[in-house]
């Protein structure tokens, strides 16, 4: 769900409510876990590219209102227009479009499921467009137990031929998920490797990176529905909380984490999201889910931790007589 092109990048600290980064993380939990109840309630009115738009657009006027009032001004260089361009297309457009499909198919709840093995796709897209991203046993081996997970959720044992229609919608929608998350994947190291170092703040980049994912969707929007004549007030609300909250004010916060607590424990957010997601999902929308996919999401978990090194397998030195090995799990703050 991250669309911050670099967390790590000065901006202004947040009100001393949420000064603390505990509080930091418990906000943002809450707000990206919320944003697949946002997303499912947006689709019952608008169509995909409609929720798209209206989610980066919300997001984006947030931010721009701030960089004006701070007396900043959005970057002027074509080249980093160019990759910012790319890297909102991985990062909001496509993705963001997909949950928008995905949504009219499976629970939101689901979405969240499936939406964590973000972490995964990150891990694979690094070591292969990262030079200095190298695999190691541990990493592997966390990749296998995460897409163990994924094709658990999706339970990939029962036979296509006695799927009916509503689970083969399922499978769809659970992909398109997939797809989506590949996408996240794929966006970040672009975004590390072509504008992280650049000497832009987050939050520049950010409402530029929005702005300039909108424009395809514009160009869409008259073949995707055109501006929506009966939206409700319920998706309406909905919509803006997920521009201006989830796709706006979370980078805000997700940098206090950052400052505070360092990389390692920004990261483990990911992990708590399936858990809002599935709670709210079954108390506010009355969604249900089958035993295999909540499995499934702990196996992925899993999975994403050890990529990240949040767990890792301590292994003894050499020697005779020593103990087998343990495993010990421990967050590491830098």
């Amino acid at each position: 769900m991250n669309t911050s092109p670099d967390p790590s990048a000065t901006v202004s600290s947040v009100p001393r409510p949420l000064s603390g980064w505990r509080a930091k993380f418990v906000l943002l939990t809450l707000v990206w876990g919320m944003s697949f109840v946002l997303i499912r309630i947006g689709a019952e009115v608008l169509t995909p590219v409609q929720l798209s738009l209206g989610r980066m657009l919300m997001g984006a006027l947030p931010l721009v209102a701030v960089l004006l009032l701070r007396g900043g001004r959005l970057p002027t260089s074509p080249r980093l227009w160019g990759h910012l361009f790319v890297a909102a297309l991985l990062l909001n457009t496509v993705p963001f479009t997909l949950f928008g499909f995905a949504a009219q198919l499976i629970p939101s709840a689901l979405m969240g499921i499936v939406n964590a093995s973000t972490p995964l796709f990150g891990v694979v897209f690094s070591m292969l467009l990262l030079s200095d991203e190298r695999p190691d046993r541990q990493r592997l081996w966390g990749l296998a137990i995460g897409f163990l997970g994924v094709l658990i959720v999706f339970g990939v044992w029962n036979s296509l031929t006695t799927v009916n229609v509503d689970d083969r919608d399922g499978m769809l929608g659970m992909l398109l998920v997939v797809g989506a998350t590949a996408c996240y994947g794929i966006g970040t190291p672009y975004l590390r490797r072509f504008v992280a170092g650049t000497s832009h703040g987050a939050l520049e980049l950010s409402a530029l990176q929005l702005l300039l994912g909108s424009l395809p969707l514009l160009l869409l929007l008259p073949w995707a529905g055109g501006v929506p004549t009966d939206l409700t007030w319920q998706a309406a609300l909905a919509v803006a909380t997920l521009g201006a909250l989830g796709t706006g004010f979370a980078y805000v916060l997700q940098y206090g984490i950052v400052r505070g607590a360092g990389a390692t424990v920004a990261t483990t957010v990911t992990y708590a999201v399936p858990v809002v997601a599935v709670t709210a999902g079954v108390v506010l929308l009355g969604e249900t889910l089958t035993w295999n996919q909540p499995l499934g999401a702990l196996v992925i978990i899993v999975g994403a931790a050890l990529c990240q090194g949040v767990v890792r397998v301590r292994r003894p030195r050499g020697g005779v007589g020593r103990a087998p090995a343990k495993t010990s799990v421990g967050t590491e703050v830098p």
